[in-house]
């Protein structure tokens, strides 16, 4: 959500950054709004206290024995009370019809953030490790992991596209990955794990940004509780509605089951394990002040990073532009893993700073040195996406016989196993 004040102060600044992620000017239909709505209330509380003056102005009249004034007064104050009301609504009307409107509204870039529409304004900023020279054309993860357990037919079977059922050493290799991140964020990069609830209320989908706006992107249940479509909706919201004890700042981690309706994906990616309805992800969420945030940013895209090299696994970091950023997002990082057998870079991790954009609408504070309630700062991150992952440790490490070696990092998470083969269990 976005600070009004700071629209009144400078709407042109508000419309100059609103145009640099592709939305047309808004501070005029903001302010026309909010112009209604303060208008609304002056006008409520001029009407509160006349009526006040006037009530105690018809005890003084009839004490005097001047029952014209009296009735006089009476008449007025009998006015307002229908009057009161009335105004009362179209103040509360003018707010919804503001706070909808700017709930629709993305969160605004950060001043480096680059220009550009789409992904194609994306900058590199950094690469790291070698590809791998085969002796051999790599395939593609969907090709060499069936034999492996990665039974894709199995997936649709009982839940249709775009699931998958994993079996004996590819859901162990799986397994060992996910917890092999969280280790690393919990032991090494000062996150705190958590387990939270998969279903959430839809304040909580509000507040990180998922509604209104992007509700087809989500699951509902018949009772008005959305499934995660990542944890970072129970991490961050675990400070909604507070005033949280800030010295530097708070890391929070989960493993979780996400779920995604992929609606506006349609045709991308439809074979494979790479777009899921159902994945696991290694989420990471940071609350801290404002002055702290822009470190933490990047001390949570080092957390991903360091699990992509660990692994060994070829990796570039894009900066991304103000037109390809998250809806809450002011400044977003991205890690790109190599799949060789695809011979391109995918998205594996999306590391994003929000600002105060997501503290405002869950209304998470913290007390500023003046002892003043203030709102935090949010960031969130994947570290990382466990079936990505999982895709990009079989396209690197694949053979040409299609067994696919363990990397070193994860081996003691997947009980010593070496090597995944063909037909193995």
């Amino acid at each position: 959500m976005h600070d009004i004040r700071s629209i009144r102060e400078d709407p042109e600044a508000f419309d100059a950054a609103l145009a640099r992620r592709g939305f047309p000017a808004s501070s005029g239909t903001i302010l026309a709004l909010d112009e209604t709505r303060r208008a609304a209330a002056t006008r409520a509380q001029d009407l509160l206290a006349r009526r006040n003056e006037a009530s105690k102005a018809i005890g003084a009249a009839m004490g005097r024995g001047d029952n014209d004034a009296a009735e006089t007064l009476k008449a007025e104050v009998a006015q307002i009370k229908v009057e009161l009301p009335a105004t009362e609504q179209a103040e509360r009307e003018a707010a919804k019809a503001q706070d909808e409107f700017l709930a629709g509204l993305p969160n605004l870039p950060a001043y480096d953030v680059p220009d550009g529409a789409d992904e194609d304004g994306n900058v590199e900023i950094a690469s790291w490790g070698d590809r791998r020279n085969f002796a051999f054309e790599p395939r593609e993860h969907a090709d060499i992991g069936p034999a492996l357990g990665l039974d894709f037919e199995t997936g649709a079977t009982i839940a249709g596209a775009r699931f998958t059922f994993l079996r004996g050493q590819m859901a162990r290799l799986q397994r060992a990955i996910a917890q092999f991140m969280l280790d690393v964020q919990t032991t090494e990069r000062g996150y705190t794990e958590c387990a939270t609830p998969l279903l959430v209320r839809e304040e909580a989908m509000f507040g990180t940004g998922q509604l209104p706006k992007f509700a087809e992107d989500s699951f509902s249940t018949t009772d008005g509780r959305w499934l995660i479509p990542t944890s970072e909706v129970s991490l961050t919201n675990s400070v909604r509605d507070s005033i949280v004890e800030i010295e530097n700042f708070i890391r929070l981690t989960a493993l979780t089951p996400c779920f995604r309706s992929e609606a506006g994906s349609a045709g991308r990616d439809t074979r494979g394990y790479i777009r899921q309805h159902q994945f696991d992800k290694v989420e990471l969420v940071s609350i801290c002040r404002p002055e702290d945030a822009a470190a933490e940013h990047e001390h949570m895209l080092r957390s991903a990073q360091v699990i992509l090299e660990r692994l060994e696994l070829p990796y570039r970091t894009m900066l991304l532009c103000a037109g390809d950023m998250g809806f809450g997002a002011r400044k977003t990082y991205d890690l790109e893993v190599w799949l060789p057998g695809q011979g391109a870079y995918r998205e594996i991790s999306s590391v994003s700073w929000c600002g105060d954009f997501q503290a405002r609408r869950m209304n998470a504070r913290y007390r500023a040195e003046n002892g003043k309630p203030a709102f935090v700062h949010t960031l969130n991150g994947s570290g990382l996406a466990v079936g990505r992952t999982l895709v990009a440790v079989i396209e690197n490490y694949q053979q040409e016989d299609g067994s696919v070696v363990v990397p070193e990092a994860l081996r003691p998470w997947a009980g010593g196993i070496e090597i995944l083969e063909p037909g193995r269990q």
